[in-house]
């Protein structure tokens, strides 16, 4: 269910999106976590949100007391503050997020962030 990579020293794994039980196991993780709340909540009343991406630690399969999230869209940035200052009473994590509009993405040198993304949300 895991790959791995080397990275100078250090041995890095993440899971393999190809296993048969990925989708099975990520859901489960998901609402472990609190992203399924985070998702869920947010997303209804955001705007028009395009896509949502974990990075950071998370993307990698780590375990980490801060979330970082990459919106992409139109998005209601007083609405989404207020949703995650909230969200980060409830799961007792610390989230740090940025947003970019649809435009934004396409020039910014996003291969780079790419490979330690993890998409969550797609619209």
């Amino acid at each position: 269910m895991l790959s791995s990579f080397i990275k100078g020293n250090k041995k890095y794994f993440k899971a393999n999106t190809e296993h048969p039980l990925y989708r099975d196991t990520h859901n489960i993780i998901m609402k472990y976590i609190g992203f399924d709340k985070i998702i869920d909540t947010v997303i209804e009343n955001l705007g028009d949100v395009r896509r949502v991406f974990v990075t950071g630690a998370f993307a990698l399969g780590l375990d980490d007391n801060t979330i970082d999230l990459v919106f992409v869209g139109d998005i209601n940035k007083a609405y989404l503050t207020e949703l995650v200052e909230k969200v980060e009473k409830h799961i007792h994590r610390r989230i740090r997020y940025i947003v970019y509009s649809e435009a934004e993405m396409l020039n910014m040198k996003w291969e780079e962030m790419n490979s330690q993304a993890l998409l969550l949300w797609e619209n």
